[in-house]
């Protein structure tokens, strides 16, 4: 029997580490994924400030700061945001006890009364993320918040959304049944007449008492010893599969923002927002024929002959590609977008998710073919984004203040913009005659600047 016990804890600790292992490789192969597909953009080099950075980084993605702007939701989304990563100090725990075939380990080494405290902590933590879960399920599929029933959020992301708040009060469950049937486990230890193990659950020196769980003891208690354990050790595996599941399924869902949140905000631009960044190749050409820079004798023909704007991912930067990555679909962008409001095409936050759809395909064209890769006839702007989307914008900024994590969709709309306008001569006739004018006139009126005072000379003339 004794050896039977061995084998049975040796198989239990082989199985965990082989899904632990399993759970590690995938997510490594999604990083680099992930991180080739980032790098198919063009170099970027922010301003050099890393306290300026280190910062915002804190407020903005730790602190959830941006979020808090619209108070309630701000909220709820923090105790989703703090429950995700306090719960993970209790994970931490059933994988240390997975690893060594324990049974709540951090309890020998905390004390009892410390112990209990803290997964009591945890516990109400857990119940807000159960709690904030349901009514943002409420507030997605019921009542329909208009921010989320946008054209780009149907299919694939509305489905995307509900699958996240789901697998998250599924974990909870899992959690609180693992505690209320262990709790119950832990009296029934106190007895060793019972036929159970009692070493294995006898961790505390008098019965244990969670917070929460404690609520559903009434459900098990009248349940046998043996169905007890089944329930107890069924709700363990779930519970940490399910952890491990969850953490490959957010690399493919825009819930990767969890991760991503943190280098985005911290490679965050931080010029003024109504700074438009200048084409270094048009600004080369200004140079040499202001005198102030020199041709590149060393240039090669393609380089003098300089592509303007961006057609595809590949002429943006890896920065705005990132900001695709991080996306949280939250549609605020969306929500503040003077262009939408007024029921033009344009929707910021579908200009972003287009970004990282063009980045995939390229990415999975890329693996299918190996080194025989060649590229596709598709294109970021034609194929996903239309002209019409890319005229409506203001160029406002809303878009990018709004943002909870500093994604700026008014850059590769601009890019976008910069090509139709340069490359293709696409442009609607007021705009021809606007660039005509500041062309000859340096301003976008048709007058010379030697006429451009005439009005005022005209006013004080009248009052003489």
């Amino acid at each position: 029997m004794k050896q039977l016990e061995i084998f049975t804890s040796l198989f239990q600790i082989m199985f965990f580490l082989a899904v632990l292992l399993v759970t590690a490789g995938i997510i490594f192969s999604r990083y680099k994924y992930i991180r080739r597909n980032i790098e198919l953009g063009k170099s970027w080099k922010g301003e050099h400030n890393p306290a300026e950075r280190l910062r915002l980084m804190i407020l903005i993605a730790f602190g959830q700061k941006k979020m808090f702007k619209r108070p309630v939701i701000g909220l709820m989304h923090f105790v989703i945001y703090a429950g995700f990563l306090l719960i993970n100090i209790e994970v931490l725990e059933i994988v240390i006890d997975g690893i060594f075939g324990q049974h709540r380990i951090f309890a020998s080494l905390l004390g009892s009364t410390i112990y209990q405290i803290l997964i009591g902590f945890f516990e109400l933590m857990g119940l807000g993320v159960l709690i904030t879960c349901i009514i943002f399920l409420i507030r997605r599929n019921i009542v329909k918040v208009e921010r989320f029933d946008k054209p780009e959020m149907k299919g694939w992301a509305h489905l995307d959304a509900n699958i996240i708040l789901i697998f998250e009060i599924v974990l909870m469950f899992f959690l609180f049944t693992m505690n209320a049937t262990d709790s119950i486990l832990q009296t029934r230890a106190m007895d060793l007449a019972n036929n159970i193990d009692a070493e294995h659950y006898k961790v505390f020196d008098t019965p244990a008492y969670f917070l929460v769980s404690q609520l559903l003891t009434p459900l098990y208690s009248s349940l046998e010893t043996t169905s007890l354990v089944l329930i107890e050790r069924a709700a363990w595996w779930l519970h940490i599969i399910g952890i491990m599941s969850f953490s490959v399924y957010v690399t493919y869902s825009k819930h990767l923002h969890i991760f991503l949140a943190f280098p985005n905000v911290y490679f965050t631009r931080l010029k003024a927002k109504g700074e438009i960044n200048n084409m270094p190749s048009i600004t080369k050409e200004v140079q040499i024929t202001m005198g102030t820079a020199e041709p590149d004798a060393n240039a090669t023909e393609e380089e003098e002959i300089p592509s303007f704007g961006a057609k595809d991912v590949t002429d943006l930067t890896w920065r705005n590609i990132l900001d695709a990555y991080t996306c949280t679909q939250c549609g605020r962008c969306t929500d503040v977008c003077p262009a939408n409001m007024t029921g033009k095409k344009l929707s910021p936050r579908k200009i972003v998710m287009n970004v990282r759809q063009r980045a995939d395909e390229i990415g999975q064209r890329m693996d299918e073919m190996g080194e025989y890769y060649a590229p596709d006839e598709k294109m970021l702007y034609g194929d996903y984004v239309s002209k019409e989307e890319l005229m409506a914008c203001t160029s406002c900024n809303a878009c990018v203040e709004a943002c909870p994590v500093n994604i700026n969709p008014l850059e590769p709309i601009l890019e976008m913009r910069r090509y139709v306008a340069m490359e293709e001569a696409d442009v609607p006739d007021a705009w021809k005659a606007m660039l005509t004018n500041v062309g000859n006139n340096g301003a976008p009126w048709a007058f010379a600047p030697t006429e451009r005072f005439k009005w005022a000379d005209e006013i004080k003339n009248s009052n003489q």
